[in-house]
């Protein structure tokens, strides 16, 4: 076969001169004619559970020299879940428009792909689908769990736990400040079901990860193992052509949503996996996820939806021994980066903890799989996560308390004088793609401090934002259209009875159709939403599509291939 990289390479023309002359600083002749395979790194200090990543690449490196490529660092950028404002989803879209355009505009045959925090897989997959060019995932795994006070802890979902306890008087400033340095034990990613780990799965039942790799701890020597063999095959890949339009099928799809729903995944993997289908052409949409994964039980007892760490996942054997459980609803010729079939990687795959992985007779969730609603505050649709809510909660109706931004939420919730009960339900609006920009994760707002002082511990809540992989609560989150595209949640007024039915697939508000109609947003509302000038904030809120679709940006779907007709000099 010829190699792409041969564009640049091959001949005694001035410009193949230049191309091998400036990169060769030391490689020899033969250099040049090998697969040039690229490892896309998302570490940065700044993207803290990314960071052991180089030396992930490393492995990489090591294995591409050993089927005989050229393995190339190339940076990437890396979005920090944790630290980024206001956002790291504003990004998301910035992110895969930048690994595309440097995977597209270099001199290489493949690619490996490293991630871990929230964002980076996915923008990955988006830039990988875009460009074509074979290309597999390395997860850079969970980090090890931490206790405190003998009690394991999960990242993230004990943040949220711990600090609504603080809130509630339980527990103190102090004693919670002490829990910080052993939250984060290792390097790694959130150990608990949060988007990272989501994402890892997800990526894995896609097929772009090689089959048992999802979900290796980061601290576990095997991810290295794993990554040196990673290295290896993709010059295999690169031999076979095998690339993302080959394996990332519908039927792909279908087995992601199913593995979605069986490890009560994070709501986050919706847009996500939206996006990334939106590259390909794929024909996914919302309702998919309800009828593929509604039905699914979640098998996997984990944080948040359960008791354990992704450690423990591990442990009893991990992804394959989870999908070997819901085999039967698994699309069969759908494959992965070996050029093999995933249910084929699942004859020998055995659960050592039943209490870690549950029989699927016995699941922690029968119905688990995220829950798509519609109805008179969201035509275009909401999602829930029935694994993360409380059950008396799945059917409700409560008068509505309204916040109009997320200044405005935090400037009130906890005013003794807010007109709010344990009936009430919690609307924030101006938390979408454009009203925020970037939708964030702030859909589980913290309770009212006086409903927790009396025990209260979940309401519904409702917004056109996310939350958290590793948050829960009872919460109707991406709401479309959000009430900055003039989705009518701009029009839910403090008082108004809001209805949720999870079995019937609703979430209304009680105004008549012409009322509603006739109300245009406040004022405070429309101050809410952002309004930027200039720059990549501006170009997003001007292209940015609705949760429905994957807010990716609008010129931004489809894909352009690898081909650069154009040379440099």
């Amino acid at each position: 076969m010829t190699l792409r990289s041969a564009q640049w390479y091959s001949g005694d023309v001035r410009n193949a001169y230049i191309h091998r002359a400036w990169m060769r600083r030391g490689a020899p002749d033969d250099a040049f004619g090998r697969p040039q395979i690229a490892i896309a790194n998302t570490a940065s200090d700044l993207v803290p559970c990314n960071r052991h990543l180089t030396e992930v690449a490393a492995a990489v490196r090591d294995g591409v020299l050993a089927a005989g490529g050229t393995p190339l660092d190339l940076p990437v950028m890396g979005l920090g879940e944790t630290q980024v404002r206001p956002t790291a989803m504003l990004w998301r879209n910035l992110a895969a428009m930048q690994m595309e355009e440097a995977f597209r505009a270099n001199p290489v045959d493949g690619l490996v792909l490293l991630g871990g925090c929230d964002k980076t897989i996915p923008s990955l997959l988006m830039a990988a689908a875009s460009v074509d060019l074979p290309a597999v995932v390395v997860p850079g795994g969970p980090m090890l769990t931490g206790t405190f006070r003998g009690v394991p802890l999960g990242c993230g979902t004990d943040v949220f736990r711990l600090s609504e306890e603080v809130r509630a008087g339980t527990l103190s400033a102090e004693e919670f400040a002490r829990s910080e340095s052993a939250m984060i034990r290792s390097r790694g990613h959130c150990n608990t079901m949060g988007t990272a780990s989501t994402m890892a799965v997800v990526a894995e039942a896609l097929g772009t990860v090689v089959p048992g790799v999802a979900g290796i701890p980061a601290a576990d020597s095997r991810l290295l193992e794993a990554a040196h063999g990673t290295g290896r095959l993709v010059v295999e890949m690169v031999a076979a052509d095998r690339r993302p339009s080959t394996l990332l099928t519908a039927g792909a799809f279908a087995n992601a949503i199913v593995a979605l729903a069986a490890v009560g995944g994070s709501t986050n993997a919706v847009v996500h996996l939206l996006a990334i289908a939106g590259r390909l052409g794929i024909d996914l949409t919302l309702d998919d996820f309800d009828r593929i994964g509604s039905g699914v039980p979640v098998l996997v007892d984990l944080l948040p939806a359960g008791r354990f760490l992704m450690e423990d996942l591990h442990r009893a054997g991990g992804l394959l021994a989870v999908l070997a459980q819901v085999r039967d609803l698994l699309d069969p010729t759908a494959l992965t980066v070996t050029g093999e079939p995933l249910v084929d990687a699942l004859d020998d795959a055995p659960v050592w903890d039943p209490q870690v992985i549950r029989p699927r007779a016995e699941p922690l969730v029968e119905h688990g799989g995220i829950a798509v609603l519609r109805g008179n505050l969201a035509p275009d649709g909401a999602v829930v996560k029935p694994a993360a809510a409380s059950p008396h909660l799945m059917r409700h109706r409560g008068r509505a308390v309204v916040f109009d931004s997320i200044e405005d939420f935090s400037a009130r919730i906890d005013d003794p004088g807010l007109d709010v009960d344990a009936d009430s339900v919690l609307v924030l609006r101006g938390c979408g793609p454009r009203g925020y920009p970037g939708m964030p994760e702030v859909s589980n707002m913290p309770l009212p401090r006086k409903l927790l002082e009396q025990g209260v511990r979940d309401m519904v809540r409702v917004c056109d934002g996310r939350m958290s992989g590793t948050a829960y609560g009872t919460v109707v989150l991406h709401v479309a259209p959000e009430a900055a595209a003039g989705g009518p949640l701009g029009l839910v007024r403090t008082g108004d009875v809001v209805t949720l039915d999870v079995a019937a697939r609703r979430i209304d508000v009680e105004v008549p159709d012409d009322e509603l109609a006739r109300r245009r947003p406040s004022e405070a509302t429309v101050a809410g939403f952002a309004a930027p000038r200039r720059g990549w904030e501006r170009l997003y809120i001007d292209h940015v599509l609705q949760a429905d679709t994957g807010a990716d940006l609008d010129f931004l779907v489809g894909s352009s291939g690898s081909a650069v007709s154009r040379e440099s000099h």
